[in-house]
C-alpha cells in the first residue's frame, strides 16, 4: 500500500469518526459520559432523550469504538473508550467558544460605527 493509499484511508476513516460527533444528541452523551460509566437508564435519566434514541445513539458510538461497554449482572455499563476523545471534544468547544466570543467582539464593534 502506498503513502498516499494510506493517507487517504487515515483520512477517510477520520471523516467516519467525526461524522459521529455531528450529532448534538450523541455529543450530549458523550458529555455525560466524559468522568463516569452510566447504564442506559442512567443516561436517560440525566439527559431526558427517550430510551430507544439513547439506545440507538450508543450502539453509534459502540460501533465506532467511542464507548466501551462492561456488563455487571443484568446491567451493561457505558464508558468512554479513550480519554484523548475527551481531549478532543474539550479542544473543539474551545474552538467553538472562541469563535463565538470573536464574533460577539467583531458584532459589537460593527454596532458602534
Amino acid at each position: 500500500m502506498s503513502r498516499a493509499q494510506i493517507d487517504t484511508s487515515l483520512f477517510e476513516h477520520h471523516a467516519e469518526v467525526c461524522k459521529i460527533f455531528s450529532h448534538p444528541k450523541r455529543l450530549q452523551i458523550i458529555e455525560t459520559l466524559r468522568d463516569t460509566e452510566l447504564t442506559v437508564s442512567e443516561v436517560v435519566d440525566q439527559l431526558g432523550i427517550p430510551k430507544a434514541n439513547v439506545s440507538q445513539h450508543l450502539a453509534v458510538l459502540r460501533h465506532k469504538r467511542v464507548v466501551m461497554t462492561r456488563r455487571e449482572g443484568l446491567n451493561i455499563y457505558y464508558r468512554i473508550a479513550n480519554p484523548k476523545i475527551i481531549q478532543a471534544f474539550d479542544l473543539m468547544r474551545q474552538v467553538l467558544v472562541e469563535q463565538l466570543e470573536n464574533g460577539k467582539r467583531l458584532a459589537t464593534r460593527l454596532k458602534r460605527r
